[in-house]
């Protein structure tokens, strides 16, 4: 049952957020050949990561260049083998045009799910 197979991996994978365990999540949730589209990425060329290794190494890039103060991580809402999980990180950026700038990033992921895994991420960023 669609439904209830992408509100579990919603649930769990939010959970790992929560604990900030941002790379445990994508380890544990996304499929090897996952697509992530970023609506805010710096370059036009960077919108687009395919495969776990590229959405990892987003994550790593975005550690190691911002000091987040705090989260808020909210859903998943779920609709057949899709959900949506709304992010609000207060964050410093270490390095670029905003670096030593505190600023506020409000975004929504909507996931989809196929086998138990994400197959495919995006982000829609408020303000943009």
């Amino acid at each position: 049952m669609p439904f209830s197979n992408a509100i579990e991996v919603g649930k769990q994978l939010v959970s790992l957020m929560r604990q900030n365990r941002w790379q445990d999540a994508v380890k544990s949730w996304y499929s090897a050949d996952v697509l992530g589209i970023e609506a805010g990425a710096p370059q036009p060329e960077m919108r687009r990561k395919e495969g776990i290794a590229a959405v990892l190494a987003n994550g790593e890039w975005f550690a190691d260049n911002h000091d987040i103060h705090a989260s808020e991580i909210r859903g998943p809402w779920p609709n057949d083998e899709r959900f949506i999980v709304y992010f609000k990180l207060d964050v410093t950026a270490k390095s670029g045009p905003m670096a030593g700038k505190r600023f506020t990033i409000e975004e929504a992921g909507l996931y989809t799910v196929q086998n138990s895994k994400i197959v495919k991420v995006e982000f829609f960023y408020l303000g943009m």
